[in-house]
């Protein structure tokens, strides 16, 4: 901002909108949820990216000029720009570009579209896909090579399950990758087999890597050609910033010089991957020239996923005694990371799903007293509630996605057992104990639509209006709780709740607009909304109909 533009919006920020500049964009015409005190307004004014008025549209018009854009909501319901505090970026657009199963209701369905995927693409080399997920599914069971062999015999075939925890491979791929019944499993990893022995083709965790290799490193053409589908579809969803984890240290620099070019339409908060997060610990955290992409946390694992039997639970799981889950990282080695990481200054943001899962990363936060760093569970899901308050204690932020409590409820009670789901997708208890609670999707895991994570915090059921005996209805969240999840703590998340997360005067302009409003509108209408404006650093990065 250059030295004139400056002083106008300090004039603004000061003055009676009749003294004051004009502004470059005014919206009004639909309610306004601040997200503050005073919780609603009719109108906003936007000059230079930051906001400099919030209050009546007789005001507001005062602040109209020649060059100033005016935005009519046309009834539909601002908010302060919602942001996904748990997200895969890159992974979002390579799932618009790649072989997507989500939505599969079979077996025999996940098999076919790989079929129809193949004839139509007619790959060289091994195809990898995503999104497959058995819940409901009449087979009752994973996806396994059998099911792949017959459409693809030859041609090497990895799907992920939707999780990111566990894949199928087919008979080809675990071949062309040299998987037997007599290779050993990985620390942290699993290798599933039949009752005779016989490699399913499912691998669990860390035991992934012994076909990913088959996957040839994409371009920095391939990686661009991810990150601008990303940005189309997040900024479409209404979604302002991401918190993009699991991130490859070489997509840090991509995504800076993207930004350089503007061609970086979306805020993006970069959580590298603790084994590609040398470079991040050794300089401490970063930022881009405008500040849109920013890069001070890493990512880290202690266990797997709750629907691949991954997590890491104290019990053994009720519908397969025989394991209690998985330590991705052993407390050894992840203290090591996290001292480094504490001398770096940087965030730690680490996977932890189920009850012992999370009670060791607690345990070791605990030790390092980090409370300064805000440091991050992610999911939180399966937690004890005797371990609930320590996330406040600790000041340790949870990370977590509703729209994974209403898919999960649907097989968790059956993974843990009767008596165990106490503190299991726990929002307004770790609201309750004072607990920092950001919201997230997890995409491409889940859809990633920021209206189905608010139906999921505020409704507790599944996008049907179902709710099962086990759902813990208390659990649900008021719509001011909700909104908060996705705004303002999600900026506390960040670092950022001094400039995002509310509209306020002096605050950037990061705004979301839907057709529905989320605070009053019944909550089997909230899907049926859509994002309608998506507005950052007080630009318009998408106008729907």
């Amino acid at each position: 901002m250059n030295l004139k533009r400056l002083l106008a919006v300090l004039l603004l920020l000061t003055a009676t909108p009749a003294a004051a500049q004009p502004a470059d964009l005014l919206i009004w015409g639909g309610p306004i949820y601040t997200g503050a005190a005073p919780e609603r307004a009719e109108a906003v004014a936007v000059l230079d990216g930051r906001i400099v008025f919030v209050g009546a549209k007789d005001a507001a018009a005062a602040l109209r000029g020649p060059n100033t854009e005016v935005i009519d909501l046309a009834g539909a319901a601002m908010f302060p720009g919602f942001t996904d505090a748990h997200a895969h970026l890159r992974g979002i657009g390579e799932r618009e570009l790649s072989l997507n199963l989500e939505g599969s209701k079979s077996a025999a369905e996940a098999a076919g579209r790989v079929k129809a995927y193949l004839a139509q693409r007619k790959p060289n080399g091994a195809v990898f896909g995503r999104g497959w997920i058995e819940t409901g599914w009449p087979e009752g069971r994973f996806l396994n090579r059998d099911d792949l062999d017959p459409v693809a015999p030859d041609q090497p075939v990895i799907l992920t399950r939707a999780d990111g925890h566990a894949l199928v491979a087919n008979s080809a791929a675990l071949r062309a990758a040299g998987v037997t019944e007599a290779t050993p499993a990985p620390e942290g990893g699993a290798i599933l087999k039949d009752a005779n022995g016989r490699l399913t083709g499912v691998l669990v965790d860390n035991a992934m890597a012994l076909v990913r290799k088959l996957r040839t490193a994409p371009s920095e053409a391939d990686r661009r050609a991810a990150f601008e589908a990303a940005f189309r579809v997040e900024a479409a969803y209404g979604w302002t910033g991401v918190h993009s984890m699991s991130a490859a240290w070489d997509d840090v620099g991509l995504l800076e010089a993207m930004d350089a070019a503007g061609q970086a339409p979306l805020r993006v908060y970069n959580a590298v991957d603790g084994r590609d997060a040398g470079p991040l610990l050794a300089s401490g955290p970063r930022a881009s020239k405008s500040g849109r992409i920013t890069t001070r946390a890493i990512k880290l694992y202690q266990d797997g996923a709750l629907g691949s039997r991954g997590a890491a639970l104290f019990a053994p799981y009720a519908d397969a005694p025989e394991t209690n889950g998985l330590l991705v990282m052993s407390p050894e080695t992840l203290r090591g990371v996290l001292a480094q990481a504490k001398r770096s200054g940087l965030q730690v943001a680490t996977h932890a799903i189920g009850d012992r899962g999370n009670a060791g990363v607690l345990d070791l936060y605990g030790e390092l007293d980090v409370g300064a760093l805000r440091w991050r569970i992610e999911h939180a899901q399966i937690v004890r509630p005797t371990d609930i308050p320590r996330f406040a204690s600790l000041g340790v932020i949870a990370s977590m996605q509703p729209s994974h409590a209403i898919g999960d409820l649907h097989f968790a009670p059956a993974r843990l057992g009767p008596g165990r789901m106490a503190g299991a997708y726990a929002w307004k208890d770790m609201l309750n104990a004072g607990a920092r609670v950001a919201g997230g999707s997890d995409a491409p895991v889940e859809r990633g639509d920021p209206l189905i994570e608010f139906y999921a915090a505020v409704a507790r059921k599944d996008l049907s209006g179902f709710s099962g005996p086990d759902w813990a209805p208390e659990q649900r969240l008021s719509r001011a709780e909700a909104l908060k999840l996705f705004t303002l703590d999600a900026a506390y998340a960040r670092f950022a709740e001094a400039e995002l997360g509310s509209i306020e005067v002096g605050k950037i302009a990061d705004l979301t607009a839907f057709s529905v409003d989320l605070m009053t509108v019944p909550e089997v209408e909230i899907t049926k909304g859509r994002a309608v404006l998506t507005v950052v650093d007080g630009r318009v990065v998408f106008r729907g109909r």
